[in-house]
């Protein structure tokens, strides 16, 4: 398996042209940009929320995302989420 892009001190932001936002006609969340939109799952839409609101580290986000889900055990989820994104181009690293 080929490194991770991120680590615990990576700080993940959306990729340039993409917006997150509230979609009331799809009822979720969803991601935009200009050839489209991306309707987000909770757990993905969680994870971008937290991306597109906050500056802050891969570290400082598990552990926001813990408190929010009484402690679930969740840093791979998250870790395989920002790769899967990543490949995607729907974020970057800064």
């Amino acid at each position: 398996m080929s490194e991770s892009i991120f680590t615990a001190e990576s700080t993940p932001v959306l990729a340039l042209g993409y917006r997150f936002q509230w979609e009331p006609a799809q009822d979720c969340y969803v991601l935009l940009y200009p050839e489209g939109m991306v309707k987000l799952n909770g757990a993905a839409a969680e994870i971008l929320k937290s991306i597109s609101e906050n500056k802050q580290t891969v570290a400082e986000l598990i552990a926001e995302l813990k408190v929010a889900f009484n402690g679930a055990d969740l840093d791979d989820d998250v870790y395989k989420f920002l790769e899967e994104a990543y490949q995607n181009d729907w974020i970057r690293t800064e």
